[in-house]
């Protein structure tokens, strides 16, 4: 996976660039798609936070509008430490990826070291 981990990094490097935020900080994600595709999404945040699009959430549902449902591999980028998806991406993420086998990637700098997750260790008790 480690080629693939790099692709997913650096596209959301590339896509974070596109957040809209209001708070301090952007936030890249892109998945890795069954069909081998990789889709991203960045946070875009709106005045009335309850509204903010959180960018998992967007990149998840770009690759449902692709036709895809079933993923297999993420990386969430955010020049912040110890930064992992929320319970509400966590959520998202649980329902179109096998917590057993989908590996999470975080990066809080573009090519600082990378924390590499199961999906499961991240929320344990996640009902299934």
């Amino acid at each position: 996976m480690q080629l693939r981990s790099d692709e997913l990094l650096n596209t959301a490097w590339v896509t974070r660039d596109s957040a809209y935020v209001i708070g301090p900080t952007k936030v890249g994600c892109s998945v890795l798609s069954e069909g081998s595709r990789i889709y991203s999404g960045c946070n875009v945040e709106h005045r009335y936070r309850s509204h903010d699009v959180h960018a998992e959430v967007n990149a998840i549902t770009n690759m449902v509008a692709a036709g895809e449902r079933r993923l297999l591999a993420l990386a969430v980028v955010a020049e912040r430490e110890r930064f992992t998806p929320c319970g509400a991406c966590l959520d998202w993420i649980f329902q179109f990826a096998d917590p057993e086998t989908c590996m999470v990637f975080c990066q809080a700098a573009r090519n600082g070291p990378v924390t590499e997750y199961l999906l499961q260790d991240l929320m344990p008790f996640h009902p299934k």
